[in-house]
């Protein structure tokens, strides 16, 4: 049976509802912030896998959109790169972003490394490295082709799997790591514990613009069909970008154009004004778009191709959580300024460069709820976790694998 792609599109879409009723049902999958399209999509590889065993055909699926919608994603990480923003974050955002980018690099010597040692392609290693812990898995999902290339057998499978074993160790360690630097310093910790809500702990951020339309038309449905085009612009003229890029030589996933293109027009934007962009309705797009992809994806991985490799991918991750730790508790402290809001940065820091930035956010929330407010914590860790990051990743993920061919 082959699902055409609508079918395919509205599956993805039961699945994804499926993976949301799962969390409810489970609270471990929400405790440690495992995505919907992951507890969704992932079922339906294993039941595929054991059709694979007893040698049954499975149903497929028309992929089309997958990779549209993997370019969607990434271009609403490019509207969030506004320089503007970015220079609000003062000089802790520049060193959150130095220090994230060369604990990347480190991720990846790591994993390399490792991985040589354990008999498997060093590019394994980087795979599960920034790749996956730093990126996720959409950018591990994303760049999973260019391994495949380079030699890293079953690379989608292996991407899933180390991006999912970094999510629950980015949620397991953020706050055991925190809370042993506040015992080892308890003068950092606030006198009184925080009494309002999260919210009102974030710094002010740039204000929303307020969203009009031509006369007789309805403000909310123009204003999606605005960023609507702003993202299909981006992705469409990304990649020419791509192209372009790749005609010097390089190779590169296919969403960096789409990114490079969203970020010139959110700060042509941010400049001149005249487009009035939102970037709250560019997250909720890149949002939707996001969980579609993450579902296609994770609907036709082929589990059974892990067999060989399960051992050394569980060692490779323990060594970069090793890493990451050791990261936490020696360089984050002392380079964000040796106060509570640094031990706060620690526990995020530990949620983004081993998982995802919700990751982050529940390390930082769980921290804020006991000891107090951060509000530099919850400035620095979004404007580099959520989108800043990326870009170095992408690029350095890229260099990699053209230096490892």
């Amino acid at each position: 049976m082959r699902l055409d792609l609508i079918q395919t599109v509205a599956f993805a879409g039961l699945m994804l509802f499926v993976g949301y009723g799962l969390k409810r049902l489970v609270p471990v999958l929400a405790r440690y912030n495992i995505p919907a399209p992951v507890v969704g999509g992932l079922p339906v590889a294993a039941l595929f896998a054991m059709l694979h065993a007893m040698e049954w055909s499975a149903p497929t699926f028309d992929t089309t959109l997958q990779t549209p919608l993997q370019n969607t994603f990434f271009a609403s990480i490019g509207f969030g790169a506004s320089v503007l923003v970015l220079k609000r974050g003062g000089p802790l955002v520049a060193i959150m972003m130095v220090v994230a980018s060369v604990a990347a690099v480190l991720q990846n010597v790591v994993g390399g490394v490792t991985a040589l040692a354990l008999g498997q392609h060093p590019l394994m290693g980087v795979l599960a490295g920034s790749t996956t812990l730093t990126g996720g898995p959409a950018t591990g999902l994303a760049f999973a082709p260019l391994f495949e290339e380079a030699g890293v057998t079953g690379a989608a499978t292996l991407a899933v799997s180390a991006a999912m074993g970094g999510i629950v160790a980015g949620g397991l360690i953020g706050g055991p790591v925190a809370t042993y630097l506040l015992q080892r310093r308890p003068r950092l910790i606030p006198v009184q514990a925080a009494k309002e809500p999260l919210m009102h702990l974030v710094e002010e951020r740039t204000p929303e613009p307020l969203e009009t339309a031509p006369v007789g038309e309805d403000v909310q449905a123009y204003g999606l069909i605005k960023h609507l085009v702003l993202l299909a612009v981006s992705v469409g003229a990304g990649a020419w970008v791509s192209a372009g890029i790749e005609g010097m030589g390089l190779r590169l996933p296919a969403y960096i154009g789409a990114m490079i293109v969203a970020a010139l027009i959110r700060n042509l934007d941010d400049w001149t004004g005249a487009i009035g962009m939102s970037q709250r309705t560019m997250d909720d797009l890149g949002e939707v778009a996001l969980t579609l992809f993450l579902v296609m994806a994770l609907m036709t991985l082929r589990l059974w191709e892990l067999a060989g490799v399960a051992v050394p991918l569980f060692v490779i991750l323990a060594m970069q959580v090793a890493l990451v730790a050791a990261i936490c508790v020696w360089a984050i402290p002392r380079l964000m300024g040796m106060d509570y809001d640094a031990v706060v940065i620690a526990g995020g820091f530990c949620g983004f460069m081993l998982g995802t930035t919700a990751n982050a956010m529940a390390n930082m929330g769980a921290l804020v709820e006991r000891y107090g407010p951060a509000p530099k914590a919850y400035l620095v860790v979004p404007l580099v976790g959520a989108f800043g990051i990326d870009f170095v990743n992408g690029l350095l993920i890229t260099a990699t694998i053209n230096l490892g061919r």
